[in-house]
């Protein structure tokens, strides 16, 4: 079988493409063939169906060149018993280098080129970057906060690679606060505790990925505090990100949340519509670099920007889809392509929020009638969630701001002014971007 499928392999390369082959057909396995039929193992069923779809001609014909007597394909998901070796080791926990710590895992794409930059991250991103090339520590800790998708993980990233670059003998450990937690457990249940005291206290950076998942649990968090201590009293670099300020995570002690804010504690927030379109062009080019008859009609990019606000990881998975939507209909990526291959992703987009759930929810938030935020009544504890609720009906829906000010009964120029105003706030007072951020919370959840 071995030897049928890596002729049939060859074949397909060079009939497909480098990229379709690396994409789709590459984690494809021949199980058997027997009575004319070949059985083929899928890692999912998703990808099982859309290999069957897209290359099912081509693939029985690369069969039927190395044996005749096949007919017909059939896809079965491979189960986990039966996971190819580089599967298994992509999975396996981190490996060790020969000093003792455990392997980064950084992503090679996620590096300050690859980041787009625009006023919700600008200052994360500066944070970011002064700890990655300033000698000395700058801010100890660094604490990134936001929602997910923010980009919180891909600046954690592009400070490893940079220092590493710097110094490639650098003593740095990237990891999630679970694996943090696994190991500290392993090392209990193993009794090696010291092993792990002395290689978590003997690095030059820490890099610790969703602190919130260690609040409630106590001996994590006392561990942590004392690595936390060590490493700040040798003046040693700590980063850290979660999905909330510190002071906002449940179930974290006061001491370690007073420690983790006492550097720079920095929000990425939700992208706006110029960020999305800067994230969406770059992605963009960078899949056509790759498929070079891949072409998106204008207007597609800010048609996805408009329209898809979740996240980012949302907008990059749109744009992924379009593209393998491509391998098979070749031709350009219109707009009528994109609402067709898109269609569920558009109708939760739609489904998530409107203006008149924006205007009950900022009602309840600052406890006034929802009929006063569409009145003329101007006192200041009325103006104020008006302008909010005016600036989140901007970035969280798809509507013009000529509707937007329909229903909140003002004109053009006032809805503008309400959204500038807003967003000079939002920047300067941490009250009101935090006012922002829970009903944002509240609209999404």
């Amino acid at each position: 079988m071995t030897e049928i499928w890596g002729e049939v392999k060859e074949s397909l390369e060079k009939t497909l493409g480098a990229d379709d082959y690396r994409n789709w057909i590459a984690d494809i396995d021949l199980k058997s063939i027997d009575s004319g039929v070949a059985t083929l193992e899928a890692p999912t069923q998703f990808t099982g169906d859309w290999v069957s779809k897209t290359y099912g001609d081509h693939i029985l014909k690369a069969v039927r060149e190395v044996d005749p007597g096949v007919v017909r394909l059939y896809f079965v998901v491979r189960t986990f018993g039966l996971r190819r070796p580089e599967q298994v080791k992509q999975t396996r926990s981190p490996q060790k280098f020969e000093n003792g710590l455990p392997e980064p895992n950084l992503v090679s794409r996620f590096t300050f080129s690859e980041f787009v930059v625009g006023k919700p991250n600008a200052v994360a991103h500066a944070a970011a970057v002064r700890v990655a090339y300033e000698e000395g520590v700058a801010f100890n800790p660094l604490f990134l906060y936001g929602e997910v998708g923010m980009g919180k993980t891909h600046l954690m990233h592009a400070i490893g690679w940079a220092l590493k670059a710097q110094n490639p003998e650098l003593r740095l450990i990237y990891l999630s606060a679970e694996q943090f937690m696994h190991q500290f457990i392993r090392a209990l249940r193993t009794q090696s505790i010291m092993d792990f005291k002395e290689m978590f206290r003997s690095v030059n950076v820490l890099m610790v990925d969703d602190v919130q998942f260690i609040a409630g649990k106590d001996s994590t968090q006392e561990e942590f505090f004392h690595t936390f201590n060590a490493l700040v009293g040798q003046e040693k670099q700590i980063i850290l990100s979660g999905d909330r300020s510190p002071g906002k995570i449940e179930g974290l002690k006061k001491r370690i949340c007073s420690r983790l804010q006492s550097g720079l504690t920095v929000e990425l927030h939700p992208a706006d519509y110029e960020l999305r379109l800067g994230i969406l062009q770059q992605k963009a080019e960078a899949l056509c670099e790759r498929s070079s008859d891949l072409v998106f009609d204008p207007g597609v990019l800010a048609f996805l920007a408009r329209r898809i606000v979740s996240n980012v990881r949302v907008l990059e998975g749109a744009l992924n889809r379009l593209a393998a939507a491509h391998s098979y209909l070749k031709s350009p990526i219109d707009l009528n392509i994109a609402r067709t291959e898109l269609s569920d992703i558009l109708r939760d987009a739609d489904r998530r929020t409107g203006i008149r759930q924006i205007i009950q929810c900022v009602a309840d938030y600052y406890n006034v009638k929802t009929s006063e935020l569409i009145g003329k009544r101007r006192t200041r504890n009325v103006v104020r969630p008006r302008q909010i609720a005016i600036f989140l009906a901007k970035s969280l829906t798809t509507k013009s701001l000529p509707d937007i000010g329909r229903e909140f009964n003002r004109d053009h120029t006032t809805v503008i002014h309400s959204i500038t105003r807003i967003e000079t706030l939002r920047a300067t007072d941490s009250a009101i971007a935090e006012d922002i951020d829970l009903i944002t919370r509240r609209l999404e959840s």
